[in-house]
């Protein structure tokens, strides 16, 4: 039986395990320091709950955690990973930037342990059998091909570690960069006493971008506190050899971080744009 560990229980990494699962896949996960929401989650999606020790003697170990905490993770998982003799193949899935991801790696590497850099683009997987892509890259990528027969798209860039994190940075910076952008005029254009007019204007002249907007925007409030380091790596990412577009993603994650704010507290923005993107 294949095996697996998930750290840690996320939407993303629940799903992920419960697909997996669906398919005779043991998948484990540590619950200790985790919420009651995740530990929830965990159970409902069939995730065995182990010790860092069990964690790693594994066939895969899959990292699905907010940017801010993949490196910490691969420290904290060093000592097992160097002191365990069956290492598993260890994939980093987060949404960092090619140099996040290589000193990630290399913390992982120094123990002995195969890595891989990957990235996940897509929604978690869903009963109905819809399913992100699982996009790796690096030497050791095609040993995860197995999964595919697991229920996961997996898709191996024939490219060195770095360019599956470079795709997920430049697929996000477009996706949730253009949920920022649309909601930054939004709000500007309510400020400015032409919100109804420019709503209008949309449903005219650009009627699949206002459609996409009806649904990513009063979707991304909740999200927004963790866009804010993912906009952080883009920045890095955009603005690496002093490229003027990193800072448009510094400015983009001072605008999540406000609007996750404003989500947890007076609702003042988050309710106009909610509002105004009405279905």
């Amino acid at each position: 039986m294949t095996t697996v560990t998930i750290v840690a229980q996320g939407s993303m990494g629940a799903a992920t395990a419960e697909r997996l699962g669906a398919h005779g896949v043991e998948v484990r996960t540590v619950a200790a320091g985790r919420s009651a929401a995740s530990l929830e989650r965990a159970a409902r999606a069939g995730m065995k709950p182990v010790s860092e020790s069990e964690a790693v003697a594994v066939d895969f170990f899959l990292s699905i955690v907010p940017p801010a905490e993949a490196l910490p993770l691969a420290e904290r998982f060093a000592p097992f990973l160097r002191e365990t003799p069956r290492k598993p193949v260890y994939v980093d899935l987060n949404a960092v930037n090619p140099e996040s991801a290589k000193n990630i790696l290399a913390v992982v590497e120094n123990t002995g342990t195969p890595a891989v850099d990957g990235s996940i683009i897509g929604l978690p997987p869903r009963t109905d059998g819809y399913t992100p892509v699982y996009y790796l890259s690096g030497a050791a990528a095609g040993r995860l091909n197995g999964l595919a027969a697991a229920g996961l798209k997996i898709s191996v860039l024939d490219a060195p570690v770095g360019a599956a994190s470079a795709l997920k940075m430049s697929y996000a910076g477009i996706n949730k960069g253009l949920i920022g952008l649309a909601a930054s005029m939004a709000l500007a254009a309510e400020r400015n006493g032409v919100a109804e007019a420019l709503l209008a204007e949309l449903a005219a002249s650009q009627p699949n971008l206002l459609a996409g907007f009806k649904r990513s925007i009063p979707d991304m409030f909740t999200k927004a506190a963790r866009w804010v380091a993912e906009m952080e790596e883009i920045a890095g990412y955009a603005g690496e050899g002093g490229h003027v577009e990193g800072d448009i993603y510094v400015s983009l994650a001072r605008l999540y971080a406000r609007l996750a704010a404003d989500t947890a507290g007076e609702h003042t923005e988050s309710d106009a744009l909610r509002q105004l993107f009405r279905a």
